[in-house]
């Protein structure tokens, strides 16, 4: 398996990259705007800061399954990142001025660690879950991007 796998797509929002951090630092507000993520929730005391942890519920028409995830990044009106696992996924959304807005950057890097960690879960099919995980990446970030757009405007 590759090294690492990733994706990113961008968005042009009119707001501050102050206003689109404090939405997309929000994790329990993910299920607003996720087309997996369904709901998440902070561990008691926590909240958008570096080392923190929260808990996510996803579902797909398949299955629904539980994460742990740990912010790796919390930089407000530039940058908010979590490590699902931790170690296995890294998400960032990345904030930039750009003319009256924020060109808001939503990233996936589906690291060596976790390709492992599928082989080890998955066994023989592990590459065709890589695939399909990435596939989803691939459909949700752009729908992802969209869907914040259309809540920080509002």
């Amino acid at each position: 398996m590759p090294a690492s796998l990733t994706f990113e797509d961008s968005i042009h929002v009119e707001a501050e990259p102050s206003a689109v951090y404090a939405v997309v630092s929000d994790v329990t507000r993910t299920g607003e705007w996720s087309p997996t993520c369904r709901e998440c929730w902070w561990d008691e005391d926590h909240g958008p800061r570096p080392g923190a942890w929260f808990t996510g519920l996803n579902a797909t028409p398949d299955r629904e399954w539980k994460t742990r995830s740990q912010v790796v990044v919390a930089e407000p009106g530039v940058a908010f990142g979590w490590s699902v696992g931790p170690g296995r996924v890294v998400w960032t959304y990345r904030m930039e001025p750009s003319g009256s807005g924020t060109r808001l950057t939503e990233s996936w890097e589906f690291t060596s660690e976790g390709q492992a960690y599928f082989v080890e879960r998955f066994g023989e099919h592990a590459a065709d879950q890589v695939t399909v995980r990435s596939a989803a990446a691939r459909e949700d970030i752009p729908a992802t991007l969209a869907a914040l757009k259309r809540i920080i405007e509002q």
